[in-house]
């Protein structure tokens, strides 16, 4: 039976374990009506759901709409983040809660309307960082928010684990997407300098990270749960 995912930040797609990790290329281009159309197309069903991840009656809006267009839940992607770096003395209150409001309250909400909606079992994956273990200069607040991400996928694990729900999430490294592009980290020196110190020699590419959340959404990993799986080319192990 195709899975049903909820994958925010992008699209709700159906028959999406069915694809290949490598159309994430296609997909990070777009927005996310073509991205329902390129589903479509290519012979699954999508709906795309405007939501506002940090507020509890959007959340449970994209949920409900969800399960109306296809029936069920059973998997939640929690994909929706944002990143800014600034020295410690330019941190404020609006950049903190900006940061934990979407990248932590908004993940606790999410798995929250969708742990509701699981019937007999369920899936939950999370999108942190590298950086929830590294110590990277002008990256407190972000770093807070991935390190907090950590704890709750190992804690969410534990207390839905006998509900049949397996929680895991993914820590990418540098990874060349839409935002890095606009925030001109693609072409800065930062990131040659990851490529330099990253044995396979590259920053990550949307698909490797697609690879590894299909994984985990699988059938393969039915027995992983609690898991921090990191997808950096190898640059945290030196």
């Amino acid at each position: 039976m195709p899975k049903m995912v909820v994958t925010h930040n992008v699209v709700d797609v159906d028959n999406w374990l069915k694809g290949k990790a490598e159309r994430a290329d296609a997909i990070t281009a777009m927005g996310c009506t073509n991205v329902v159309d390129y589903v479509a197309a290519d012979g699954g069903k999508a709906i795309a759901v405007q939501a506002n991840l940090s507020k509890r009656d959007d959340i449970e809006r994209l949920i409900a709409e969800s399960k109306k267009a296809f029936g069920r839940l059973d998997i939640l992607v929690n994909n929706a983040g944002i990143y800014e770096f600034a020295p410690l003395e330019n941190v404020t209150e609006e950049h903190f809660h900006k940061s934990f409001n979407l990248n932590v309250l908004g993940l606790l909400l999410a798995s929250q309307a969708a742990a509701k909606q699981f019937n007999g079992g369920g899936n939950i994956i999370n999108v942190s960082s590298v950086v929830s273990t590294n110590g990277i200069p002008q990256s407190a607040v972000y770093s807070g928010t991935k390190a907090a991400v950590d704890a709750i996928t190992r804690v969410l694990a534990a207390e839905l684990g006998p509900r049949g729900i397996r929680v895991n999430a993914i820590r990418p490294g540098m990874v060349e997407t839409e935002g890095t592009h606009s925030a001109g980290i693609t072409e800065s020196d930062m990131r040659k300098q990851v490529e330099t110190q990253t044995p396979l020699g590259r920053i990550g590419r949307p698909q490797d990270i697609a690879g590894t959340a299909v994984f985990l959404a699988s059938d393969a990993a039915a027995f992983v749960t609690g898991q921090c799986i990191v997808a950096d080319g190898g640059v945290t192990i030196l």
